[in-house]
Formats: structure tokens, sequence, C-alpha cells
């Protein structure tokens, strides 16, 4: 019987998860992956040891296979857009919440000690408030938030009545390699470095003076790995904002970029604001770093350039 703790990343072919993973292993771990490859792909994973299943988390048999003998569980698994919750907004509840609730239930049925559930700040909306602190009422704007939002109280309930550890993170804007800019769930910073290195001009939604609270990829898999260990004392499934506590604008994140790349700075092209953006976004980071231990280290200009 082998004695090594076993975890499993849900969607830890993607983004996020794969370096995850990658942590994982190098902190001696075994590791699951789950992921149905509609966003992952297994390059992102490499030669990494894993064991790989292939499959959608929403199908119970799926997730009841995926929790078998498991001690921790990552889920990451999702589709992180907002544009396509609106397109797709049943394709979206099942992949975003579907897919958590038969976790929750596998996780329960095989006594899983904790999830560390990847949620997102997008549950703010457009709140004037800023910083964002984990206590302001939510207000979500797409159905992505909603989403988001109802995982976190489908964990919450689960730990009243199944006893199952939960802590559900809220991202910010995460960054970093592995991010697919040809994704159209992309972020922003993935795009904007492919357009700096082709010279070609970004192309922003809105007039550019929206603000966002970025973070490096590095630091979301340290703020995991804390997570999944923490005390939570009393604290029965706690929501935890995960960011570095500064915002910067969009026109000036492509100047950065731009210059980071050694390209001249091209004009960007302003377009339409899309359904379901948020204007401004600042992350309270106090409870991450009285709770969990964790404050983000990498800086915006460090992080830029270990992306490109």
């Amino acid at each position: 019987m082998n004695e090594t703790p076993l975890d499993l990343v849900t969607g830890g072919a993607g983004f996020i998860g794969s370096h995850i993973t990658e942590a994982l292993l190098a902190a001696g771990r075994r590791v699951r992956v789950v992921d149905d490859l509609s966003t992952g792909y297994t390059r992102n994973l490499g030669d990494l040891k894993v064991d790989f299943l292939e499959g959608d988390l929403s199908d119970p048999e799926v997730a009841d296979a995926a929790c078998q003998g498991v001690e921790g569980v990552y889920h990451l698994a999702a589709r992180p857009s907002v544009p396509w919750s609106f397109e797709e907004p049943e394709l979206a509840f099942q992949a975003n919440h579907g897919s958590t609730l038969a976790l929750i239930q596998a996780a329960a049925r095989h006594q899983v000690r904790r999830i560390v559930f990847s949620s997102s700040s997008a549950i703010y909306g457009d709140s004037q408030t800023l910083p964002k602190i984990e206590t302001m009422e939510p207000a979500p704007k797409s159905p992505y938030a909603e989403h988001k939002l109802m995982g976190e109280l489908a964990l919450a309930e689960a730990a009243r009545s199944h006893g199952l550890e939960a802590v559900s993170l809220r991202y910010f804007n995460v960054y970093g390699p592995r991010q697919d800019p040809s994704s159209p769930y992309s972020g922003v910073i993935s795009l904007f470095v492919r357009w700096a290195q082709e010279g070609q001009p970004a192309r922003i939604f809105g007039d550019g003076l929206q603000t966002r609270d970025f973070i490096y990829v590095a630091d979301v898999v340290k703020a995991n790995l804390k997570a999944m260990e923490a005390d939570l004392g009393e604290l029965s499934a706690p929501v935890v904002n995960i960011a570095r506590g500064r915002r910067v604008t969009i026109l000036e994140l492509w100047k950065e970029i731009c210059q980071a790349a050694g390209q001249p700075y091209l004009e960007p092209e302003l377009g339409p604001e899309r359904q379901g953006d948020v204007r401004h976004s600042l992350a309270a980071v106090k409870k991450a770093r009285e709770l969990l231990g964790f404050q983000a280290e990498v800086d915006l200009e460090q992080g830029i350039r270990s992306t490109l």
C-alpha cells in the first residue's frame, strides 16, 4: 500500500491547475488530475508523473473515480469566461457548477479531508467600494460569477452537513506562463504579451481606464498549498481574496508590457465595453495574510518579464 498522500487536481491540465500539479509533485505528493481537455492541454503537464483521468467532472461516475483514495482536492475545473457564460448559460452552469456539486458528493462519500476551491473576484460585481473585502455583499454580474458564488455556498453547506473542510479562494486577475493567448478564455496579459511581441496594437474593451489587481500564477499556487494546510479554527468554509492588493489601469498595463517586450508603444484600439465586465477591481488582502499566512511576492514588472 502506498503511504504517500494522494491529491486530486480538477482542471489539472489547465493554466493554473498544471502549475499546482507541478508544485505538489515537487513537494513529494502523488497527484491525480481530472480534466476534460476542453480548455486544458496535456502539453501543460509535459512528462509529469500523474494519474491522469480524462473526463467530465459533472458526471457523477467520473467524480467518484476521481475522489477514490484522495486526501485533498484542488478544484479548478471550470470554464473561466464571462462572455461564454452569457452565450451558453446551460453549458456554463454544467461546467462551472454541475462539476462542483458532483465533486462535493463524491468527496463526502470518499471522506476527502479538504477541498480548496478556485473561486473568483467576479462575485463582487461592480460595487463602488474599494478594496473588495470578503464580508461585502456579493453582486455577481454574469452567469459565471453566479456559478462561482453557488460553488462557495454549496461548499459551505457541505462543511455544515458532511464535515467536509473547504476554503474558497477568490482569485483576482491571474497571469503567467501557460496562459494560452489563443484561447477565448485567455487573460488580458497573455493577449497583450502576444500583441506586443508581434508588433500589433492592443485591442481594449472600453476606455482602458478600468483597473485590475493582477497576481502571478506562482503566487496563486502558494496560496492554494497554504489553504490546504491552514488551521481554520472555528471557521467553516471561509472565503479568501487572492491578489496583490494593488491595481493598475489597462492602459498602464499595455505600456508596461510594450516596454518589457522591448517594443515601441503602439496606441491601442479601443472598442465597446463587454457585457459583465467590472469597472474597477482591487482586493483587500488582510484575511489571506492572517488566515493562510499568504502574501503575494511577485510584483507586476517581475511577473511580466517571467511571462514573456
